[in-house]
Formats: C-alpha cells, structure tokens, sequence
C-alpha cells in the first residue's frame, strides 16, 4: 500500500496504490493551492480507501525537476509522513512518471515509432526535460534546455517525438515545423502516474534517506520580483 503525491508543477495530486493498482485519487489544478489542500486530500483519500495511515508501507513523491515552491511541500509532506509512520520513502523523477504516464494513454501504447518527451516550464523559453521510449528507455538524459528551431533535431530526423506537459505549449511555434514532432494538448501530472515505478522501487527496496533527501531541483532557485 503506497500513498503517492506529485506537486511538481500547478497539478496537486495524491493517490493511493495497492499491489500497482489505483483504490484512490484526488487533484486539483491551480496554482499556489499546494499548501493548502495537500494534507486535506491525503486525509480524505485514506479514509474514503477504508484505510488508516497505519496501513500504509511506503511514501512516493514525484522529486522533480519542476516548480521549487511545488516541491518543497510534496516532499516535506511526504518526509513528515514518512518520520510520523517510520515508512519508507521512495523518490520518482517527474519526467519519468511523465513519460509513463503519456505512454499509457490508449492512442500511444506499444507505439515503437514514437518517442516521449516531456516538458516542464522553466521560464521563456527554457524547459526540464528528457527523451524517453514508450517502454520507458532513457533517450535523452533530464537537462534544462533553452528550446529553437534546431532543439532535437538529431532525434526529430529519424524518429516521431510526442512532447508534452506544461512546457510543451510554448514550444509549438518552433518546433511544430518539423513533421515528426507531435503534440499532446492539455496533459496533466497526475500522482497516478507514480504507481508502476513506485511499486517496482518497492519491491527492490530502493528507499531514499528521510533525513537527508532533498528536491531534485536541476537548477539554482531565483526569486523573482514581488508584484506592487
């Protein structure tokens, strides 16, 4: 039984898996609302589950890359959990359940022609993100990318690539041109997209130190300007 959280980016969800299956699941879109609705979901999905937090085994949280704000409170949430229950917790890179979850959508499943790439926004023109095969194969390791008309070209020359996410829109303009990049409008991170990888750490024990584990940031923060 693993509670799953994904703060990552304006998506605040929680899920609850058993055995890699989804019993429960709560979001809410908008930014800034994290704080405020992260523990009450928690609650209200454990409970409405038929379970107790004493049920629970483990605490996975999407790490990052993504928003700093965002990922500070996942992973507290998460880390204070994990400290109150003496659970394990297991850490899933965003990018990664991303791709997973792009590539279990129905029109995209067992598509070998196709490569995933997922985008989170990093300001003007810069994104996290990574390349990955709908079997989950790393293609292109995670790196914060300032996106042209000649972003991926080495890829797009060969192979058809899916971008996706809440980096993705902006990047249509440029990299729409190219006939094998292809757009998914209006994906979601969604904490139900933690479940397989979640399971298989699990099973191999692959737990990360509660103490001392920190967001998988990517980049320094900067403050931006405080609105008069």
């Amino acid at each position: 039984m693993i509670l799953q959280i994904e703060t990552a980016t304006a998506s605040c969800s929680v899920a609850l898996a058993k055995d890699g299956a989804v019993l429960a699941f709560k979001e809410l879109n908008g930014r800034n609302l994290h704080a405020e609705v992260i523990t009450r979901f928690i609650e209200e999905i454990v409970s409405s589950a038929g379970f107790s937090y004493n049920d629970l085994d483990a605490i996975a949280v999407s790490c990052g890359p993504g928003s700093y704000t965002g990922l500070r409170i996942g992973i507290s949430t998460a880390k204070g959990l994990c400290f109150a229950l003496d659970k394990p917790l297991i850490a899933i890179e965003t990018l990664e359940a991303m791709a997973y979850g792009a590539a279990n959508l129905d029109e995209y499943k067992n598509r070998k022609d196709l490569h995933l790439c997922p985008m989170i926004d990093a300001r003007r023109m810069e994104v996290y993100t990574a390349i990955f095969t709908t079997q989950g194969e790393r293609v292109k390791p995670t790196s914060a990318e300032i996106i042209d008309e000649n972003s991926f070209y080495d890829i797009l020359t060969n192979n058809k690539i899916l971008f996706f996410g809440d980096g993705a829109e902006k990047c249509a303009a440029v990299l729409g041109k190219n006939p094998n990049a292809v757009f998914l409008p209006g994906f979601i991170n969604s904490a139900k997209d933690l479940t397989q990888k979640a399971a298989e750490k699990f099973s191999k024990k692959e737990f990360e130190d509660v103490a001392y584990f920190e967001p998988y940031y990517l980049k320094d923060f900067i403050a931006g300007k405080k609105a008069v």
